[in-house]
């Protein structure tokens, strides 16, 4: 069949989007047959600040009930693709918004979400983030990285710091993921992960969504989808073909108010890094561009079953293992 019709039968998973939540944005989903997505509900905020977030979803979801469905399980995934909508799985950038408390990660899964980032940049009471002296998984982090097992819910280590992570993948009894990232080996930068450390998540079980930020890809903002296609090229060959996915972080509609509060620390605080211009790759500049990634794959050899998997079931098989069901 041809790159059309496969993106159509696909199953089509970005494991992260950050993007500004309107209907514009659901309408372009729609366009690129999304089936799903991880959309981000909590950066820097604490519990109360995240629950109105979660609110604030839930909303948009029920009035744009046509395009979307909320995500509580792999089944509703499935469910999303028949009905011709995405699947919201709502997840975190920081585990800050559990607090002190325990309990709090039951409470967030039982209102939908489904992956949590155990830190984002800097250090919190969990671990560290990868802008920061890497002191490792807190005591408190092994309760939280239990909880999480126990619930259902996954680990996500793209912001990470490298011995938070490797931890966080050692102590887990469930697979983790780097749900957006980027090689080292293509260009160098704080939030992309050596060889050593992909083969090290896969090698214990776990997963690598490749992002398409242009910060952190080796042409910048002059990249264009082949060059995200380099990206997971390389990644798949350190990985293989059932451990590896797509996370976009898709940014789509925010202004440059949106990048400030994300590269300070608790988004006021001390700077922690400038990305520059941003510009999504010439090709998938939008999400409603999602199916020339799938042309884009078939064009550099992946086979139709390698693009199938790289495009959404992989997350699936992830997120049952992980959820349960």
């Amino acid at each position: 069949m041809n790159a059309a019709e496969l993106h159509d039968q696909a199953i089509v998973i970005d494991g992260l989007i950050c993007a500004k939540w309107n209907r514009e944005l659901f309408e372009d989903m729609a366009k690129g047959k999304l089936t799903a997505a991880n959309c981000t509900v909590s950066f820097w905020e604490n519990f109360e600040g995240t629950v109105r977030n979660v609110v604030e979803m839930n909303q948009l979801i029920e009035a744009n009930s046509d395009l979307l469905t909320k995500v509580y399980t792999t089944k509703d995934i499935l469910r999303a693709k028949e009905e011709g909508k995405t699947g919201v799985m709502m997840g975190f950038q920081n585990a800050h918004a559990f607090e002190d408390q325990i309990g709090y990660v039951q409470v967030f899964k039982d209102l939908g979400v489904g992956i949590v980032q155990m830190c984002y940049n800097t250090q919190n009471l969990v671990g560290t983030g990868c802008y920061e002296r890497d002191g490792g998984l807190s005591g408190f982090g092994r309760e939280i990285v239990a909880e999480m097992n126990r619930v259902g819910v996954l680990c996500d280590l793209s912001h990470v710091g490298p011995n938070t992570a490797k931890e966080v993948i050692i102590e887990s009894k469930k697979p983790v993921a780097y749900s957006h990232c980027l090689p080292s080996g293509l260009k160098e930068h704080p939030r992309n992960r050596s060889d050593e450390e992909l083969k090290f998540i896969a090698d214990n079980g776990g997963f690598v969504g490749v992002t398409m930020f242009t910060p952190f890809l080796r042409a910048g903002v002059n990249a264009t989808v082949d060059d995200y296609v380099e990206a997971i090229q390389y990644i798949y060959n350190i990985v293989g073909e059932d451990a590896i996915g797509i996370g976009t972080d898709f940014t789509q509609g925010h202004g440059q108010d949106f990048f400030e509060y994300l590269t300070h620390d608790k988004g006021y605080a001390r700077r922690l890094t400038r990305f520059g211009e941003i510009i999504n790759p010439k090709g998938i500049r939008t999400v409603g561009e999602f199916p020339n990634l799938t042309e884009a794959l078939l064009r550099h050899g992946f086979s139709e079953r390698q693009v199938c998997k790289i495009m959404g079931e992989n997350w699936v098989n992830l997120l049952r293992e992980v959820w349960g069901e």
